[in-house]
């Protein structure tokens, strides 16, 4: 099972990244409905592996935040960028979260990369079709939106998903969620 933990975009956000998947005009773009920023990527586990995570995962308490999305960038080198991507304003309640996840996944026997956190959500990734008009495509969305703030949003939840990979891509299907107080 491929699996990952993350926040999921309200719907409410889905229209304004949308909006700005289109302004990019090249990529894959992310589908609305698997917008979500990334806790922990598990990768590939074991059914009994999925099991003892969510078991974890049912411990993790938190209460409610909010959390702002704000600022494109890029992610990779600048000559061949994997993706493009939302950043969030630096939100301690969020690293908070983060840093239980991982907890969490390391009591139930998970072994985890050594790697700092870096919040965001990704709005179209980039393969080898990566040219120069993408390149052109890609400066002027920097150049005239690359400071977008996205009205906060209140976190509610956070969630275990499975991604099933397909040839037109992902298809995210959430196996549990775990709700902040």
């Amino acid at each position: 099972m491929r699996i990952f933990v993350a926040i999921m975009l309200p719907e409410a956000l889905w229209r304004a990244a949308g909006e700005l998947q289109l302004a990019l005009g090249c990529g894959r773009p992310v589908a609305e409905e698997n917008l979500h920023l990334t806790l922990l990527f598990a990768d590939e586990i074991s059914e009994a592996q999925a099991q003892e995570l969510h078991e974890a995962l049912e411990a993790v308490h938190l209460p409610r935040f909010a959390l702002e999305l704000a600022g494109i960038e890029v992610m990779g080198a600048p000559e061949r960028p994997e993706a493009v991507v939302l950043g969030v304003r630096t939100n301690p309640a969020l690293e908070a979260l983060q840093a239980k996840v991982a907890g969490a996944a390391r009591r139930a026997g998970l072994e985890l990369p050594r790697r700092r956190f870096r919040p965001h959500v990704t709005l179209a990734r980039f393969g080898s079709r990566f040219d120069a008009q993408s390149g052109a495509r890609l400066g002027r969305l920097l150049q005239a939106r690359g400071d977008v703030v996205l009205p906060a949003f209140e976190v509610r939840a956070f969630a275990m998903v499975q991604s099933h990979l397909h040839h037109d891509g992902p298809v995210y299907e959430v196996l549990a969620e775990y709700p902040c107080a």
